[in-house]
């Protein structure tokens, strides 16, 4: 049985995620939240992956700072998939230092999950970096910005569908 492990992002902590995982078992999807330490996303990786274990039944995952740090941590855990919610591609305002060395590293399917006005995301920058990651899959949503709450149910129902899709591989 796969289980989806989410990091929160930057600001937050694992409660902070409560709606995401409360959202994944509605759906039937196990799913656990992980306490990251703040500071770099390279020092929290190794956190991420002693709380969510390796192997292809783990499905990384995480709202911002969350994404990147379970994005970074899939290369080395070989995690059976990514469902990122509002990846940070940039600092706001910084769109020449994107943060995409690692994309082509990652080897499981990926869904990136955005809103059209994210400013840690421009989307042109966006769409054009996934193609970085083999087996990526982008769903924009219109009118949100940086974080997906707004349309919860709907980015999850999206996560739901790319898990069964993962299942039929």
């Amino acid at each position: 049985m796969i289980r989806v492990v989410l990091g929160h992002g930057a600001s937050g902590n694992a409660a902070s995620m409560k709606p995401y995982v409360v959202g994944f078992k509605r759906r039937g999807i196990d799913s656990v939240a992980v306490d990251l330490p703040k500071g770099t996303a390279e020092r929290a990786v190794p956190i991420f992956i002693k709380t969510s274990g390796s192997g292809h039944d783990v499905i990384g995952g995480g709202q911002s700072f969350g994404g990147r740090v379970a994005s970074m941590a899939a290369i080395e855990a070989d995690f059976g998939g990514l469902i990122l919610f509002s990846y940070p591609l940039h600092r706001p305002g910084f769109t020449d230092q994107l943060r995409t060395e690692h994309l082509p590293l990652i080897r499981c399917p990926t869904l990136f999950m955005s809103g059209d006005r994210d400013p840690f995301a421009r989307i042109d920058l966006l769409k054009t970096s996934v193609k970085l990651v083999p087996r990526v899959r982008l769903e924009i949503f219109k009118g949100q910005g940086h974080g997906l709450l707004g349309v919860l149910d709907q980015a999850l129902d999206v996560a739901a569908d790319f898990l069964k899709s993962l299942k039929s591989r």
